[in-house]
């Protein structure tokens, strides 16, 4: 087996200082700067949660006021065409009388 080279007893060689001290500021110096940035987005997150739930009511409002204002307008065109169900019926039933026709006879044709 080789024998190994250099000499056992050398003195080791001590590796140059760390400056902890520097990193550990540093380190915090981040940590603090990361904390303020969560607490700035968590404020913003929050503001927008509240926006968001006043525009989610806003629209629950103004769909409530749009069914409201169709069930109107729907109601308004039934009335509209019973109207004019009722003027076309008076005409006809005037056109009828004036043909000489009587009471009894377009009674009979209406059934």
């Amino acid at each position: 087996m080789p024998r190994p080279k250099g000499s056992k007893n050398k003195p080791k060689t001590v590796k140059s200082t760390v400056d902890f001290a520097a990193q550990i500021t540093e380190k915090q110096a981040a940590k603090k700067a990361a904390t303020v940035e969560i607490a700035s987005i968590t404020a913003n997150i929050d503001a927008l949660k509240a926006d968001l739930k006043t525009k989610k009511a806003e629209l629950k409002t103004i769909d409530k006021e749009i069914a409201r204002i169709e069930a109107k307008k729907v109601k308004a065109e039934t009335k509209a065409a019973e109207a004019a169900k009722k003027i076309e019926a008076e005409a006809v039933l005037k056109k009828l009388l004036a043909s000489g026709m009587t009471a009894d006879e377009i009674l009979a044709k209406l059934k």
